[in-house]
């Protein structure tokens, strides 16, 4: 597999469309810029659907990739290490942020076990039966995954977007449930970036104090010396420092794209996913959106690398596709403003104008020449 392949299969969304989009909102009785970014997002929903006017979003969809990293043994992460089934578990119980989100908003909500390190009767088999391997590895000494791995849940990935598209799903949320994720995300983009360890280590969902921040910082450093020699190769990259939930969110973006799926990014790992999607497929991040700022440093250098600008930024920092499902009643807003909002009357023709304008000169010359007339005998 060649993730440069994509390049030749993803088509940017339809300018033309957009350009009609465009056309379209300039007659609206609202005047334009008075709605400020829902405008944007409308058109671009245009151009993604190839509808004008705009189709509301009917049946979106929370998709959340499930991990554990090896590198959360070196105690970088506010959980312990090999939990991430915990998040799983209260996701799947409606007990998360997330979850409450979803429910409010009417989402349902898919969560996709790419590299769990717990047992598999621990949770349900519709979650468990897509896993790559048990956890990923320690990418500070040794490769997340193998090559075969890596191709696996990259495939995984693709399959579950093609699920999704074929299913009827409008648009995506996306998101993680991973412990040590945000450290091996952090190594992606500052490899991916040119940039140092400590200028994209952040704190984590769950917060870490000082020391921990200083052994993440390490373990990112250590990391980007293994991810710096296979920079040329994206997979390489996924399996050297990613993590299988990594490659499959990856994999899921690129089909997506292919697919003419809208997505929703949330926050710093799904970032991290799509800055290597863009690597492999220029035109790709132009079907993503990012859906709010997370406040993680790592996550402000990717979206700004791909000139993704946010949709909120109310320093939610949870993960597990809060943020980015916040954005979604915004975007839902922004389509139906832009397939309901009546256009203004159109003006009267300008030709019939002049006819009407000359009828009336003709009307008033008649009377002008009656009274004239019948003023002439009176002369005489």
């Amino acid at each position: 597999m060649n993730l440069d392949d994509f390049s030749d299969l993803i088509e940017r969304p339809d300018g033309g469309v957009r350009r009609d989009a465009e056309e379209r909102r300039e007659r609206f009785a609202v005047p334009p810029g008075a709605l400020g970014r829902l405008d944007e997002l409308g058109e671009w929903l245009s151009a993604a659907q190839q509808a004008v006017p705009v189709r509301p979003i009917g049946q979106p969809r929370v998709v959340l990739f499930a991990g554990d990293h090896g590198v959360a043994a070196l105690g970088v992460s506010g959980r312990a290490a090999g939990s991430a089934h915990e998040l799983v578990r209260a996701a799947l119980d409606g007990a998360t942020p997330g979850a409450v989100l979803a429910r409010r908003f009417s989402v349902p909500v898919r969560i996709v076990d790419a590299g769990l390190d717990c047992d598999p009767e621990l949770l349900p088999e519709h979650v468990v039966r897509t896993r790559v391997r048990r956890g990923s590895g320690r990418i500070d000494i040794e490769d997340a995954l193998t090559a075969e791995e890596a191709e696996r849940a990259v495939r995984l990935g693709m399959a579950i977007a093609d699920e999704e598209a074929d299913s009827g799903t409008d648009l995506v949320v996306l998101g993680d449930l991973s412990v040590g994720g945000t450290t091996a995300a952090a190594t992606l983009i500052a490899a991916l970036c040119g940039t140092d360890a400590s200028v994209v280590t952040g704190r984590g969902g769950a917060g870490i104090d000082d020391l921990a921040w200083m052994r993440k910082c390490a373990a990112v450093r250590d990391a980007l010396r293994r991810a710096r020699p296979v920079l040329g190769d994206q997979l390489e990259l996924l399996a050297a420092v990613g993590g299988a939930d990594l490659a499959a969110m990856t994999g899921f973006l690129l089909q997506c794209a292919v697919r003419r799926l809208p997505v929703i990014l949330d926050g710093v790992v799904s970032a991290a996913a799509a800055l290597v999607g863009q690597r492999a497929a220029f035109r790709a991040p132009d079907w993503w959106l990012a859906g709010h700022v997370s406040g993680e440093p790592a996550q402000a250098k990717a979206l700004d690398r791909m000139a993704l600008n946010p949709v909120l930024d109310h320093g939610v920092m949870v993960g597990e596709g809060s943020g980015a499902l916040l954005a979604l009643p915004f975007v839902q807003a922004a389509a139906a403003l832009a397939a309901e909002l009546p256009e203004r009357a159109p003006a009267a023709d300008e030709d019939d104008e002049k006819e009407e304008l000359g009828d009336g000169d003709d009307d008033g010359k008649a009377a002008v020449g009656e009274g004239a007339n019948e003023s002439e005998p009176a002369g005489n």
